[in-house]
């Protein structure tokens, strides 16, 4: 069935919403607030932003720009630049009506020009990510000359936000949706199936936030320990112990400020792809 614009609207705020009410170490949500920010500011920032991003009108990079605007006109900071930059595409996907939402994914990234690159090049420095730096080539800070595939392409090998557009947001359908799905079958409930999908991500990449501002060294070790802990908790029933070691964890990850935020944004949008895939076969959002 084709997905309404309020579908997915409502779908994007879901998945955004569902992410910041499971625990997840290192990250803002509801059982601790971190690095200067708020759940409130998560929440709000959803909302601030669900217009721009599923407006028909607008193009790829003028959603993204535009949902910047509106998240640092809201909430005066960058809580989502991540989730932007995944989600839009996913959105944009979704509308075309094809009951394929990968395959219609791929349609939207190789339409992507030099045009998106500007709104995105110009979304990104309003937005301000930390550990940002600079490239030999493409740079934000500059005009870009080619397509925003090609920049991200270019980006791909150290970012695993750019990497999603050239492989067609593959670590999210081949590697976030299992997880997902995986910790679902085995009858995890609530924010548990969000919270093991947080962990694979954590667990199987070096987190790209990470390894801007502290190094690949500190992402290495991060990534380690989220594999011990992921082995724990799966081994663990009682969901009081669980959540034990997750704050525990958590607390340590915030204390040296280490905050994994593009394991965060590749888990709003598994969750924004599983949302609109029950939409498009099921005409409903399957929280």
């Amino acid at each position: 069935m084709t997905a309404t614009r309020e579908q997915i609207r409502r779908a994007y705020i879901d998945a955004c919403y569902r992410e910041i009410d499971a625990l997840k170490p290192g990250n803002v949500h509801r059982f601790a607030d971190g690095h200067r920010m708020s759940a409130e500011q998560f929440f709000e920032s959803a909302q601030a932003s669900s217009q721009a991003v599923t407006d028909p009108a607008l193009s790829t990079g003028q959603r993204i720009l535009g949902a910047v605007r509106e998240t640092r006109r809201k909430v005066g900071t960058n809580t989502n630049l991540g989730i932007l930059l995944l989600c839009v595409p996913l959105a944009k996907a979704a509308a075309n009506g094809g009951p394929d939402l990968e395959r219609d994914l791929v349609t939207i990234l190789q339409k992507l020009d030099v045009e998106d690159a500007r709104d995105v090049f110009s979304a990104i420095m309003l937005a301000q990510p930390g550990g940002l730096g600079s490239a030999p080539k493409h740079d934000v800070s500059t005009v870009p000359e080619v397509s925003l595939l090609e920049a991200m392409g270019e980006a791909a090998d150290r970012d695993m936000i750019a990497r999603q557009y050239v492989s067609g947001f593959a670590d999210i359908f081949d590697g976030g949706l299992k997880a997902y799905n995986a910790a679902a079958d085995r009858g995890e409930h609530a924010m548990w199936p969000v919270v093991f999908t947080y962990l694979f991500f954590l667990s199987a990449f070096p987190d790209s936030h990470i390894v801007r501002k502290h190094g690949s060294a500190f992402a290495g070790k991060t990534q380690k320990q989220a594999q011990q802990i992921l082995t724990q908790v799966e081994v663990l029933n009682d969901g009081k112990e669980r959540e034990k070691l997750l704050l525990a964890f958590d607390a340590q990850l915030k204390a040296d400020n280490i905050n994994p935020g593009t394991s965060a944004d590749l888990t709003v949008a598994t969750l924004f792809a599983f949302g609109l895939n029950s939409l498009l076969h099921n005409g409903e959002v399957n929280a």
